[in-house]
């Protein structure tokens, strides 16, 4: 692989993009399919990287029950009552299979004035306002201070949010590892695309591999 594109296992960071109950669990009202399926391929993530000691940073969604915070296509759903990862309910938060510990709470407050939470040594949440989990946040810039040069990308229904933060990144210059049966929504063509903006494409084991390696 091309020197200037090659991931750096040493300087990765994970990037989990709305792995939430209401996006996540069966019976949630805004279930994306598959979701619940990738979720033990991005806890093999996590695993690797909490031993590694290496940064972990957990996307959300959060919309206010008026709707005043939500994208222009989702607002009339939640003016009309549409109750999706609204702060402070079960629905907004991380599926507990991949907090540090269940009952750690997301800090709706912190998160929606644009704040990092911190759930570990080397874990953090991020509120982002719109697709892109570098529009309106903090990401780059914790990103930089940490010296990060590479992000491996996994969590919910990539056509949207995970598809924008990965075009994003890549604008920014870091160095893309593609999780791929750690994201759901994955299709062939995106796949196809993804390698040709120079993403390794790795599954959950092999990344796992490739963090381990010497």
């Amino acid at each position: 692989m091309d020197h200037y594109i090659k991931p750096d296992a040493v300087r990765a960071a994970l990037v989990i993009i709305d792995t939430q109950n209401d996006f996540t669990l069966p019976s949630a009202p805004a279930r994306i399919a598959g979701t619940a399926e990738v979720v033990p391929a991005i806890a093999h993530v996590l695993r690797r990287f909490r031993q590694l000691q290496r940064p972990i940073f957990h996307i959300v969604r959060l919309y206010r029950a008026d709707g005043s915070n939500a994208d222009l296509s989702r607002r009339t759903l939640i003016e009309n009552g549409g109750a999706i990862v609204r702060p402070d309910t079960k629905g907004a938060e991380i599926v507990d299979a991949l907090k540090p510990d269940p009952a750690v709470m997301l800090d709706a407050d912190t998160l929606l004035t644009g704040e990092a939470q911190q759930l570990d040594s080397n874990e953090w949440v991020l509120y982002k306002p719109r697709w892109s989990a570098f529009y309106g946040t903090r990401l780059e810039a914790l990103l930089k201070a940490q010296n990060i040069n590479t992000l491996v990308f996994a969590g919910c229904n990539f056509p949207n949010c995970p598809r924008s933060s990965i075009y994003d990144a890549s604008s920014r210059d870091f160095r893309l590892v593609i999780a791929t049966d750690a994201l759901s929504g994955l299709y062939d063509k995106g796949l196809q695309e993804l390698r040709g903006i120079g993403a390794a494409l790795m599954t959950a084991a092999e990344t796992g591999d490739w963090l381990s390696a010497p």
